[in-house]
């Protein structure tokens, strides 16, 4: 894979192509469904109409039906109850032609998200949420966990990167700007199982330019436009960004996408980055779609 997703850039740094890479992650599990005997089942449940997760949920079920899955999607009215929805969850449960279950976030006011989240089989929690499976990525059971996609999705990145540049990530330093449950947790879980030395920086880190100056990769998660600069980077370091943030473009009335790092100035000091759109974003959905093949997998064993 690695020829196909790392290319040149205008500046110094080789571009990580996470479009290449997610297309590559979805040919794969397209090509391994195929040769099972039964066909792998994701249901994606929407509550409420917020135009944003109306996207993703479309997205992620086009994603399954073009790997050829069972894919199911339940819309729910946002006066939905919190009793109501975890019945639904608890049917899905029991059927064994779903493997993989994915409660779209955010849910309206009024259900208890952790609550709903820990109802979901641990088997088939594709999302990689559910306590247990948290619990299996902390004490470096890798393989048993079903991980959280977008970081599942960098890790992969990282690996053909460091593959790219001659790198091994076995003892290098990296640090991970951004402590959130869904990224910056589980990606230093990850680096950590890979033998990385890590550390994770957030807002109160003391020197936070200089911690992030001494990675040999570092993870930008921190949901802060371009606040990761171009002199807070190790020359030739890994850079990964999580972020996208959609701030005002050139034109009036116009919006644009950026990640956590000023990509510009990264160019020109990075060893390999990602672009922002194009990078890690495209991978949290091929990711998804491993999961569920995972997790079929598992339930055929």
């Amino acid at each position: 894979m690695t020829q196909t997703i790392i290319k040149p850039s205008a500046g110094k740094a080789l571009l990580i192509d996470g479009k290449a890479a997610s297309t590559a992650v979805l040919e794969r599990v397209a090509r391994e469904a195929e040769g099972m005997k039964i066909k792998p089942g994701l249901a994606v449940v929407l509550v409420g109409e917020d135009p944003a997760s109306q996207v993703y949920v479309r997205n992620k079920g086009r994603a399954a039906q073009s790997c050829g899955f069972h894919s199911v999607q339940h819309d729910l009215p946002a006066t939905t109850g919190e009793s109501e929805l975890i019945g639904l969850i608890g049917r899905l449960n029991a059927d064994p032609a779903i493997h993989g279950i994915l409660v779209q976030l955010p849910l309206p006011a009024g259900i208890d998200s952790t609550k709903v989240l820990e109802t979901i089989s641990p088997d088939k929690d594709v999302d990689g949420f559910h306590p247990v499976n948290v619990g299996l990525l902390a004490t470096g059971l890798v393989e048993r966990a079903l991980a959280p996609c977008t970081p599942a999705g960098a890790m992969l990145l990282i690996e053909e990167a460091a593959k790219a540049l001659q790198r091994d990530i076995s003892g290098a330093e990296a640090v991970v700007v951004g402590r959130s449950n869904i990224v910056g947790k589980p990606m230093a879980q990850m680096l950590l199982a890979k033998n990385a030395t890590v550390t994770i920086a957030h807002s109160r880190t003391r020197d936070l330019p200089g911690v992030a100056r001494r990675a040999d990769i570092l993870i930008a998660a921190v949901g802060r436009p371009e606040m990761i600069r171009g002199d807070w980077i190790k020359p030739g370091a890994l850079v990964i960004d999580v972020g996208i943030n959609r701030v005002p473009g050139a034109e009036p009335g116009k919006t644009r996408l950026v990640g956590d790092v000023a990509f510009a100035e990264a160019l020109e000091v990075a060893g390999a980055i990602t672009p922002v759109p194009g990078g890690v974003g495209p991978m949290t959905i091929a990711m998804l779609m491993a999961n569920t093949l995972r997790a079929a997998k598992r339930g055929a064993a």
